[in-house]
C-alpha cells in the first residue's frame, strides 16, 4: 500500500524541550521514593516469602529489604531513607525524558521522512504508522546508555550508599571513569525492547481501539489510556534483563561483576522466577510513573507547541507524511 501524501506538522523543539523537561521533574519529585523501593527488592538477593515461615517473619524480612539500615528506625526516618541519590536522579530524569520524548519524534519524523514507504509496504498503512512509533522509540532507547553513569549513580546511592561515601560527583567521574558504563550491553539490551513497547504499545491503543489519525489530537483520557498500554508492555518486557543491569550496576566499583555472571547465578540459586522477581511491586509501584511522565509529555508536547504558535513564539514545521 502506498503511504498517503500530504503535510503534517510537527512539534517545534522548544515544546518539545520544555514538554518533556517537565514531565521529568514532575515525576522526580512525585515517584523518586517509588523508584528506590523498586531497586531495593530488584537487588534483594534473599528471599522475603520463605516456605512454611509465618507472615510476620516475610514482613520483617520485606522491611529490612526496603529500608535497610533504617529497618528500625521511626516511620519519618523510614520515609526520608528513600530519597537517597536525588541530585543524580535529578540529572539522570530529566535528560532521560528529555532524550527519550523530545528525542524519539526526530527519529520517528527522520523515519517518515526517509523510510516510510518500506514501513507502509511492509506492514499496511495502520500497522506500519505503528511500526515506525515503535522502531523510533527503539533506536532512541539504546542511545539512552550515554546517560548511564548518572543511573548506576542514582542506584548506587539508593541501593549500596557506602560504594560512595566520602566522594563527590567530580572525584567519582574522575577516578571511576567508564567504570561508570559497566552494564552499557545489558542496558541496551534492556532499552531496545522495552522503549519498542513503550512507543508501540502507546501508538497501537491510539491507532487500533481509540482510531485516531492524528495521534496529538489524542484527548487527555486517550493519551492516560495509551500510556497504560504502552507501560504495562514495556515493563514487562524488559524486566528480566533490567534486573541483571541494577544488579550489575549495584556491585562496589571495585568488585565489579559480568552481566553472565550474574545470570548463570540467578538460575543456579534463585531459578528461572528470579526473572520476574519484583515484576508485580514493579508494575504497581513504578507503572503509574511511567503512565504519568508519558501521559503529561504526550499532552504537554502538543499544549505547548500550540502555545508557542499561537503566542508567536515559534512557528508550525511541516514535515511530509
Amino acid at each position: 500500500m502506498s503511504p498517503p501524501t500530504g503535510k503534517t506538522k510537527s512539534e517545534s523543539g522548544l515544546a518539545r524541550l520544555i514538554g518533556s523537561g517537565t514531565s521529568g521533574l514532575l515525576e522526580l519529585f512525585l515517584f523518586h521514593p517509588v523508584d528506590t523501593v523498586a531497586k531495593r527488592l530488584m537487588t534483594n538477593t534473599n528471599k522475603v516469602f520463605v516456605p512454611g515461615a509465618p507472615l510476620s517473619q516475610a514482613m520483617v524480612n520485606l522491611n529490612q529489604a526496603i529500608f535497610q539500615k533504617k529497618a528500625a528506625a521511626s516511620i519519618t526516618r523510614k520515609y526520608t531513607s528513600l530519597f537517597p541519590g536525588l541530585g543524580y536522579a535529578t540529572a539522570y530524569k530529566v535528560l532521560q525524558r528529555i532524550y527519550k520524548y523530545g528525542g524519539q519524534p526526530y527519529v520517528k519524523d527522520y523515519i517518515n521522512t526517509q523510510h516510510r514507504s518500506v514501513f507502509y509496504n511492509t506492514f499496511g498503512e495502520k500497522t506500519g504508522k505503528t511500526m515506525i512509533h515503535a522502531t523510533a522509540g527503539s533506536l532512541i532507547g539504546v542511545g539512552e546508555i550515554a546517560l548511564l553513569p548518572f543511573d548506576v549513580l542514582k542506584i548506587k546511592r539508593q541501593t549500596a550508599p557506602e560504594t560512595l561515601a566520602g566522594r563527590n560527583a567530580f572525584r567519582i567521574f574522575y577516578e571511576e571513569g567508564f567504570g561508570l558504563y559497566r552494564g552499557a550491553l545489558w542496558t541496551a539490551a534492556r532499552n531496545a525492547p522495552g522503549s519498542f513497547a513503550l512507543f508501540g504499545g502507546s501508538a497501537f491503543t491510539k491507532e487500533y481501539i481509540f482510531g485516531l489519525k492524528d495521534y496529538n489530537k489524542a484527548t487527555f483520557f486517550q493519551n492516560f489510556c495509551a500510556s497504560i498500554c504502552g507501560a504495562t508492555a514495556s515493563i514487562t518486557v524488559a524486566q528480566p534483563l533490567d534486573i541483571v543491569k541494577t544488579r550489575i550496576q549495584k556491585r562496589p566499583f571495585d568488585a565489579p561483576e559480568s552481566g553472565m555472571r550474574i545470570l548463570t547465578d540467578m538460575i543456579k540459586r534463585e531459578g528461572p522466577s528470579s526473572f520476574v522477581k519484583g515484576l508485580t511491586p514493579k508494575l504497581i509501584v513504578v507503572g503509574p510513573k511511567l503512565v504519568f511522565s508519558f501521559t503529561v509529555a504526550q499532552q504537554l508536547i502538543p499544549f505547548l507547541d500550540s502555545f508557542f504558535i499561537a503566542k508567536g513564539i515559534t512557528s508550525p514545521t511541516p514535515i511530509s507524511s
